[in-house]
């Protein structure tokens, strides 16, 4: 566990408890740095929302833009979560600024004590864009107490944190749609139709102009390209650097926020074809895991998504791949175990692939009890007793493309047993 983690784990209410009347509080307490923050990018969603970011960073910074970034959660150190002007915030910074927050007196949740020290060190850094992921939610969620952002961003809206957020799109297409403000434009990627339909009336009620992708502009995959058509032009735009047809979405809706912030073309070509984001379908080439998949003559792959949502994505990419380069597949999943296992292998089910489960350090599902569920959607599966196990028997199995996948925190341990393959 690295430090910032290990301290927040020590000292501060392991939970989830939505509302913002602790952290209006503790803003309040350290003077109001939301409101001091450089020009604010608000993004939620259900899925798509750190690639939209990642595209939106790599786009502002190609323009000579000095960007701050907040996101959520992290991978392999809680660093990650807080980008000043470009770099990952320094241990001892955070470790200054938390002291700062704790010192106020306010009981807040481990979210809102990192999100408070995020604003305080974003305001109190130069930059000129500040690029803000909604943690969970969007209504109540710590982030939301950004007033007045230059441009709100809801990503595609669909089940997850049910335990939080409820079962129904409609319901938590809501509490998305909760970070619209009266007179701030929002860019909205394309939805379902009760999602979408809740979305327009929160921004009717609030007073908000909707760009909404699928009505306003649109973008598809064109030669080996992609391409983005909007009211009144047409971008001809470089094959995003994030692998699969959905990240197309996912950097159109970053396009179509970009000419919101009304960035040269250059710089948009340049973001979408250079944007990264570890853990989203990551070809693994580096690293042990990567060695030894490579000695076996097979490709590895890594990729964080862990709802019904995210594995159709993965589906399909994966569909693509074998249709263009097909080899024998296999799956190394492994969830935490309040997610919907059943949604997630549903939508793996077609692909043929055979399904090694393991557990890691946390809340994980049973590995006997997610290969159950995986063979109930007609796969094959079998449990490991771990990571190392699990791709020692796919290689030998005779995959010659593996897939990590299943949960961020999975995602974690692998690029974690490796400092080459750190996020920075």
């Amino acid at each position: 566990m690295d430090p910032i983690s290990r301290r927040l784990l020590e000292r501060l209410p392991q939970k989830i408890d939505l509302s913002l009347d602790r952290m209006r509080a503790l803003c309040a307490a350290l003077c109001d740095p939301q409101d001091r923050l450089p020009a604010v990018v608000h993004v939620a969603g259900t899925n798509g929302k750190g690639s939209t970011v990642a595209f939106l960073r790599a786009m502002a910074e190609a323009a000579g833009l000095r960007v701050h970034v907040y996101t959520s959660p992290h991978l392999v150190r809680f660093n990650e979560r807080i980008r000043l002007a470009g770099d990952l915030i320094e241990t001892d910074a955070l470790n200054a600024l938390l002291d700062r927050v704790e010192a106020r007196g306010v009981p807040v949740t481990v979210f809102e004590a990192t999100t408070a020290a995020a604003l305080l060190a974003m305001a109190e850094t130069p930059a000129d864009l500040t690029l803000i992921e909604v943690g969970l939610g969007g209504r109540l969620d710590a982030t939301n107490v950004i007033d007045r952002p230059l441009v709100s961003v809801i990503a595609p809206v669909d089940l997850d944190h049910a335990e939080f957020l409820g079962t129904d799109r409609a319901v938590i297409a809501g509490e998305k749609a909760g970070i619209l403000k009266p007179g701030v434009p929002a860019v909205i990627a394309r939805q379902a139709e009760d999602a979408m339909a809740v979305i327009e009336a929160e921004a009717a009620r609030v007073g908000a102009r909707l760009t909404v992708m699928g009505r306003d502009f649109d973008a598809w995959p064109e030669r080996g390209a992609m391409a983005w058509q909007g009211e009144d032009r047409l971008l001809d735009l470089p094959a995003p650097a994030l692998y699969g047809a959905h990240q197309i979405d996912n950097a159109a809706l970053a396009v179509a926020v970009a000419l919101e912030l009304d960035l040269p073309e250059a710089a948009i070509v340049r973001g979408v074809e250079t944007a990264q984001w570890p853990a989203r379908m990551q070809r693994l080439t580096e690293g042990r895991y990567a060695e030894v998949a490579r000695e076996a003559d097979a490709e590895l792959w890594l990729d964080g998504g862990h709802n019904p949502h995210a594995a159709a994505a993965l589906a399909d990419a994966l569909s693509r791949m074998q249709a263009r380069a097909p080899r024998p597949l296999a799956l190394i999943c492994g969830m935490l175990a309040n997610k919907d296992a059943g949604g997630f292998f549903e939508a793996l089910g077609d692909t043929g692939a055979h399904v090694f489960t393991v557990p890691f350090e946390g809340a994980a599902a049973d590995p006997a009890a997610l290969a159950a569920v995986a063979h109930g959607h007609g796969l094959g599966a079998t449990p490991c007793e771990g990571l190392d196990a699990a791709l020692d028997r796919a290689v030998r199995f005779g995959a010659g493309r593996v897939v990590i996948c299943g949960s961020l925190y999975l995602a974690g341990e692998v690029l974690g047993a490796d400092d080459i393959t750190w996020p920075r």
